[in-house]
């Protein structure tokens, strides 16, 4: 291919309806996906290259590997019913009650019936993976690559890596019935952000979202409550009821159980 090929090639136009309605409009697209499917499968490389930005052309590979790795995803989701998922640093420099009270949230809830999903690293990742595992429950990994090897905490049952953020982080909101956050760096700040987003928009179902632990996140939910509402007005009163705040496990366990709707 060169810099002026098509993205992806399209079938003949001649044998496609024209694209005035919904249902047309997918018809075309699901041929354009199915081709660059087919033609994309058997070239995926064993060490892709990374995504670049606003990429003038896309292989076909590209594209079956991205498809696929939401398959991938879904299949691994859907085996389980009630759900939670813990966020947090996959470093070990936070205070040791954190990761004390990941394993012992995680262990409470895997005991109630909670599969517990992480993103399958390190830090109050594997703590909350700990938990699960140890109360004999599903503890489940989305990890990603970062380096030459998936860092795939020793307490997961079931697990898959991605490639893709993406594609990880779609999975990571949709998987369950709560979201646990716990204190960590930008990737954690990120994901919730986003799942507060997700929930703020309707754009996901309204799910409660638990953060731990008062002395990391009251100054953020100041900062909400002070320059984005009272100063600017950039977000609505009511999005503070998005989430909830606390300091232990009990109390964490008690708010989960009561407005955990399944």
């Amino acid at each position: 291919m060169n810099e002026n090929d098509p993205i992806i090639t399209t079938p003949d136009s001649s044998i496609l309806p024209p694209a005035g309605n919904p249902a047309e409009k997918h018809r075309e697209m699901g041929m354009v996906l199915t081709r660059a499917v087919e033609e994309g499968k058997t070239d995926v490389p064993e060490n892709p290259e990374p995504l670049v930005c606003k990429p003038q052309q896309i292989e076909s590979w590209r594209v079956f590997k991205i498809m696929s790795e939401f398959v991938e995803g879904f299949e691994v989701l859907r085996k389980y019913g009630l759900a939670a998922t813990f966020f947090g640093t996959a470093r070990e420099s936070f205070e040791g009650n954190f990761y004390d009270d990941a394993t012992a949230l995680a262990g409470k809830l895997a005991k109630a019936g909670f599969a517990i999903i992480t993103g399958g690293n390190n830090g109050i990742m594997k703590a909350a993976n700990k938990g699960a595992f140890e109360a004999g429950g599903a503890s489940v990994g989305l990890n990603i690559h970062l380096g030459e090897n998936p860092s795939l905490n020793q307490y997961l049952t079931d697990s898959v890596t991605f490639d893709h953020f993406f594609v990880r982080k779609v999975m990571l909101a949709f998987a369950s019935e709560v979201y646990i956050y716990f204190p960590g760096g930008f990737g954690t700040l990120d994901e919730f952000t986003e799942i507060l987003t997700l929930v703020q928009t309707k754009k996901i179902r309204k799910v409660p979202i638990v953060l731990y632990g008062k002395e990391y996140w009251d100054p953020l939910v100041e900062f909400f409550q002070h320059k984005l509402f009272e100063e600017h007005h950039a977000v609505d009163e009511k999005d503070f009821e998005l989430f909830h705040v606390v300091d232990t496990v009990d109390e964490a366990f008690e708010y989960i159980q009561k407005n955990v709707v399944c």
